[in-house]
Formats: C-alpha cells, sequence, structure tokens
C-alpha cells in the first residue's frame, strides 16, 4: 500500500525525536529565579522586532500571548491591541510581567498561570495567538488543538530550526551525539494534516559563537558551549578555522528561528 504524507503518524514522530533528545523540563522555579533578575523585558531585541513587525492587528483585537516569559512580544504588542493576556506557568514570569506592564503604563495586560499540558478552561478564546520561542512541549498535536481552539484569526508561532540553540556544524564537526530538539518540519505537517498552510519565513540571528577576534577566542567560545574540548578536538576546529577565518568570526551558521503564522479553520 503507497503510504502518502496524510498517513504518516508525525504526532507520534514527535514524541520520540523528543524523547531521544533528552530533553528535561524545567520546573518552575528554575523561571522564578530567571525572572527576578530580568531588569527589561527585552522588547526592543533584534528578535522581538522581527517577530512584532510580522504579526498583523487591529486595534480592537485580544491577543493571547503563551509561554509570555517576563513579556518581551506580549508588551510589544499591547499597545496595539485591546487586551493581552501573557500565559506561563511561571509565577515569577508572570510577576515580572505586571512589573513591566506598569512600568511601561499599560493597563490592557492580564497574566495567567497555565502550562501547556494543563488543562486551558480558564484561557479566553482570542483574536491573535502569539507562542515565542515557546514551543518545545512533551505534546505537539496537543499544543496545536489548543492554539487552534482558542484563536480566532491567527496563530504566530516562532519554533527552532534544526531543533539546537547550540552550531550544529560545530557539533557535528566535534562529533557530539544528536540531542537536537523536535524542529519545525514536524509542526508544518502537522499543520498540513489539519488541512490548514501556514505562512513561514526565517528570524536569524547571530551564532553564539559570533564575534570572535580571534582563533584561540573562538576555540575558547566553543569550549565555554560546548564543554571541555580535548587536544585533538581544538586542532579539528583550528583546521576547520584557518580554512575560512571570516565565516568562522561570524560563528558560522547563524540561530535560526521558523516563523509560522496560520488561520485556524
Amino acid at each position: 500500500m503507497e503510504c502518502v504524507i496524510k498517513d504518516i503518524d508525525f504526532a507520534r514522530l514527535y514524541r520520540e525525536h523528543l524523547a531521544r533528545s533528552g530533553r528535561k523540563a524545567k520546573p518552575a522555579s528554575v523561571w522564578d529565579a530567571k525572572a527576578a533578575a530580568m531588569a527589561s523585558p527585552g522588547t526592543d531585541s533584534d528578535y522581538a522586532r522581527e517577530f512584532v513587525r510580522r504579526v498583523q492587528l487591529h486595534a480592537s483585537d485580544t491577543v493571547l500571548d503563551v509561554g509570555c516569559g517576563p513579556g518581551t512580544i506580549g508588551l510589544a504588542l499591547a499597545p496595539h491591541v485591546q487586551q493581552v493576556y501573557g500565559l506561563d506557568y511561571s509565577s515569577g514570569m508572570l510577576t515580572a510581567l505586571m512589573e513591566h506592564a506598569k512600568r511601561l503604563e499599560l493597563n490592557n495586560v492580564a497574566p495567567i498561570e497555565c502550562s501547556w499540558d494543563a488543562p486551558w478552561e480558564q484561557v479566553p478564546v482570542c483574536d491573535i495567538t502569539v507562542v515565542s520561542r515557546a514551543s518545545i512541549v512533551n505534546d505537539m498535536d496537543r499544543a496545536l488543538t489548543k492554539l487552534n481552539a482558542h484563536t480566532r484569526k491567527r496563530v504566530y508561532m516562532t519554533h527552532l530550526v534544526g531543533g539546537r540553540f547550540q552550531s550544529r556544524e560545530i557539533a557535528e564537526l566535534l562529533g557530539r551525539p544528536d540531542t537536537s530538539f523536535p524542529d519545525h518540519m514536524y509542526v508544518l505537517n502537522m499543520l498540513y494534516q489539519r488541512n490548514i498552510y501556514p505562512t513561514m519565513d526565517y528570524i536569524e540571528l547571530p551564532s553564539g559563537l559570533a564575534g570572535s577576534r580571534s582563533e584561540a577566542e573562538f576555540i575558547e567560545k566553543v569550549d565555554t558551549r560546548f564543554g571541555p574540548l580535548s587536544t585533538a578536538e581544538k586542532h579539528t576546529l583550528s583546521r576547520w578555522y584557518q580554512q575560512q577565518p571570516e565565516y568562522a568570526k561570524q560563528g558560522g551558521e547563524p540561530l535560526r528561528w521558523a516563523f509560522m503564522s496560520w488561520q485556524p479553520n
């Protein structure tokens, strides 16, 4: 029997890939601790600007910001809409969200303490839903169902390309195990199986290894991010650096986020 793409169980493949990655979900307390140190929601970052400029809004819209953190996206959208709901499972992040909203004199922001895995009965249905860098979930199939059920007009989501925060090519160069998260292609295929056809482009950010002024500094950055390097690994990096020094100074390939948007059916 011929297999077509709609017969493939991408929901199961996603869960299996996530299990192989070894990902362990961080408890809310980890994010609570990080929130306490955040002096700014980061709404003026290059990433936030690139995300926000792609979102189409109307003044009467309500927005659900899933995995809102300290409000990087939600607070940037709030001046342009009627209401923003920030959803996060970290009470510390929600406290930071509301402190930043008060500082910015935004009175149309409300917190919702909830996780991806919890029931969403108390989560309002909104015109627009945004999911910014918060889509590594235990069950993508269930997450997409929730997003579509709670969105009237359009969902905007970024998902990691290649499933790595660290450089894929450096990891492969060093022969490190593949611990990548499920990448954006799972999401695209699962939406396609729902007869949803998203638009997509990419937000590119400099690699975490960018900015090295010398070979020694580059190797030191790799050592910090990938763990202690052996002498042989340092020699391998040295040869790679010398073959393409300008590219190496950029940190190799950029970090890419797939920016997807769709209308729930």
